[in-house]
């Protein structure tokens, strides 16, 4: 399995549009070929800090969706809210234990 991690930084003005971007892409992003799982998650204490983990049967699968009209509107929409670069990893899940 294929995993993509991003990380997102906010300006603090503009989490509400975040949130309410996402709620409305969420659904399109996860049921887009060869998605497996999205999750989005918060930073505890920099409430201004998201990640969000992406499951992917293979890369190939996440390079067409990055190359997509959806994945460009998507960051179209998000990249002037940011307060820092965005940051993203891309890792072989080895293990997971439930």
């Amino acid at each position: 399995m294929f995993v993509r991690i991003v990380k997102l930084s906010f300006a603090e003005e503009n989490i509400t549009s975040f949130l309410a971007n996402f709620e409305t892409v969420k659904e399109k992003i996860r049921s887009f070929e060869g998605c497996q799982l999205l999750e989005l998650y918060r930073d505890k204490h920099n409430t201004n800090i998201f990640f969000t983990y992406s499951y992917w049967n293979t890369e190939d699968d996440l390079n067409n969706y990055r190359h997509s009209e959806l994945f460009k509107g998507i960051w179209a929409e998000t990249k002037p809210m940011f307060n820092a670069k965005p940051e993203a990893w891309s890792v072989d899940k080895l293990e997971s234990l439930k």
